[in-house]
């Protein structure tokens, strides 16, 4: 580490401009490729993510220790093989996703939408939406979740997402313009509580990725049978808005790109007496894990299994859950 690093100085003139210049390769490189996956027909596409799948979850072992361990956690009863072929489908999601979302920008649109999105429940999340009152809908990482949002916005329902910023100015301006295009609208996550407190008081629609992980301090809650610790905040922005709570999901049917479901698996009223036990940061956590779980039971390898969701609990924390198994 060189002494400037040490001593907390900024960079130097030649450093941040080598920096910029590696992030606007990248960034090329990102939209030459995204402008290749544009013009292959669906079939191509899905064939192509399928072989770089097999080499992602094979010869390449892309986070093959975290996404084998959370397989051995959630699915203990499952043979190796079956492990095995569900982390190529996991793969084979993920990379259609980013094909899809290259697609999206050109191929859905206003005209054509219902040939690709059929939504489940549509009576009761347009109710929801077309209320004045602010809506907390909450999904995970699961199924295609971006052209979830873009759906959303192309269907007039202007959103607003807490997004971490990319490392890469480039890119997380490029990422922001997708986001963007049909009116979601982005803040990032340090220090976004005032602004998302005004947006849902004003009666705005706030979407949120709930399966990330929150550290020793989260709300630790069961999730999918293995305890996950859940940011409290957003229970909180629920609770303290008098907000419905809307578990929302956008997933591939059949394995076929560019065909989706958007439904949602449950939505709660912190207005409705009878859901009383879910008033509480805790059961209102529980709550929304469960049902982001009945999203993924529909497509199990839909799922991000390699991303470090499950985590060892403080040692408190995991007394403090044996105990409550008695």
């Amino acid at each position: 580490m060189g002494t400037a690093a040490k001593l907390g100085k900024p960079p130097s003139r030649n450093r941040r401009l080598r920096r910029q210049m590696t992030d606007f390769l990248a960034y090329g490189v990102v939209r030459v490729l995204v402008a290749i996956i544009q013009t292959l027909p669906f079939d191509m596409g899905n064939t192509l993510c399928l072989g770089l799948a097999r080499l992602a979850a094979g010869p390449l072992k892309i986070r093959r220790r975290v996404t084998q361990e959370n397989l051995n956690k959630i699915f203990p009863d499952a043979d190796e093989a079956e492990k095995k072929q569900l982390a190529v489908q996991m793969w084979h999601s993920l990379l259609l996703m980013v094909c899809e979302i290259a697609w999206a920008q050109r191929r859905l649109h206003l005209v054509n939408w219902r040939k690709h999105v059929r939504i489940d429940q549509n009576k009761a999340i347009l109710a929801i939406y077309l209320s004045e009152r602010p809506v907390v809908g909450v999904t995970g990482h699961f199924g295609n979740f971006e052209v979830g949002g873009y759906i959303t916005g192309l269907m007039g329902f202007s959103t607003l997402t807490i997004a971490r910023k990319l490392d890469n100015p480039f890119l997380h301006r490029w990422v922001e313009r997708f986001r963007g295009a049909k009116g979601q609208q982005m803040v990032d996550k340090e220090g976004c509580a005032p602004v998302v407190d005004r947006h849902l008081q004003q009666g705005g629609i706030l979407s949120l990725l709930a399966d990330q992980h929150a550290g020793p301090k989260g709300c630790w809650v069961d999730f999918l049978g293995e305890v996950a610790s859940s940011h409290k905040a957003l229970a909180l922005f629920s609770l303290s808005n008098q907000a419905p709570m809307m578990v929302g999901y956008m997933r591939r049917l059949n394995g076929c790109p560019m065909q989706f479901e958007l439904g949602t698996t449950g939505i709660i009223d912190p207005l409705n007496t009878e859901s009383s036990e879910y008033s509480s940061v805790k059961g209102l956590t529980q709550w929304y894990n469960q049902r982001l779980a009945l999203a993924i039971d529909q497509g199990v390898e839909q799922y991000w299994w390699l991303h470090r969701r499950w985590r060892t609990p403080p040692e408190k924390v995991a007394k403090r859950l044996a105990k409550a198994k008695l």
